[in-house]
């Protein structure tokens, strides 16, 4: 069955393993997470299971939200997502996900939303080329030069690489492996840099292109 876990980055730290090869891992507080819903065919279209994690207040979510939650006699949880899984009617609203639902050696990919740059440039954002540095080129070295706009169609096309906001977007990354599972105090090492900063919500799934 395809697996997936809600978790939170911890931060990256480094383990030997039975080898005695060091290797350096993002270690994650994976779950518990809890069922809230199944969407199925008939209601929705499509078949996905929605879990929640990390717990919180009725104070700190709308209305709405808590009243999908309180429909199911269900803990209040911050975080909501929708997984598309092979088999959902192997879970049930109201099951918990822990991490031992992983195993040591999973390939996994890492989904989450990469740290903000704030406004960067072309060529940081880009990485595009400077403009040459020699013959009176002047203080525009960096700036991206001219966009190749005519009278026709007299304006910038959308998806021009200029300056703007920089990170903060949805960043996955693919075939990390699972080095050690604590489940204990619920925590997964996976080898490799994760997306986000210290304490960003991660999803956790089974590798699409192993």
């Amino acid at each position: 069955m395809q697996k997936c876990i809600l978790g939170k980055k911890i931060g990256m730290t480094q383990i030997f393993d039975e080898n005695g090869k060091f290797v350096p891992v993002t270690v994650v507080e994976a779950g518990p997470c809890v069922v809230t819903q199944r969407k199925t065919a008939e209601n929705d279209g499509y078949e996905a299971v929605q879990i929640g994690f990390g717990d919180a207040t009725e104070k700190s979510l709308n209305k709405p939200l808590v009243g999908h939650l309180r429909k199911s006699d269900l803990p209040l949880k911050r975080h909501l997502r929708e997984f598309r899984l092979d088999d959902c009617s192997a879970l049930n609203v109201g099951d918990i996900i822990k991490p031992d639902t992983f195993s040591v050696g999973d390939i996994v990919d890492v989904c989450g939303t990469s740290k903000g740059k704030g406004f960067a440039g072309n060529v940081k954002r880009f990485g595009t080329h400077m403009q040459k540095r020699s013959h009176g080129g002047g203080p525009i070295h960096r700036h991206p030069g001219s966009l190749g706009s005519v009278s026709t169609p007299s304006r910038v096309m959308k998806g021009k690489k200029l300056p703007g906001h920089m990170g903060v977007e949805r960043v996955t990354v693919q075939n990390l492996s699972i080095v050690k599972i604590d489940t204990e105090n619920n925590l997964i090492a996976v080898r490799g840099a994760i997306p986000g900063p210290r304490g960003g919500l991660v999803a956790i799934t089974d590798a699409v292109k192993k």
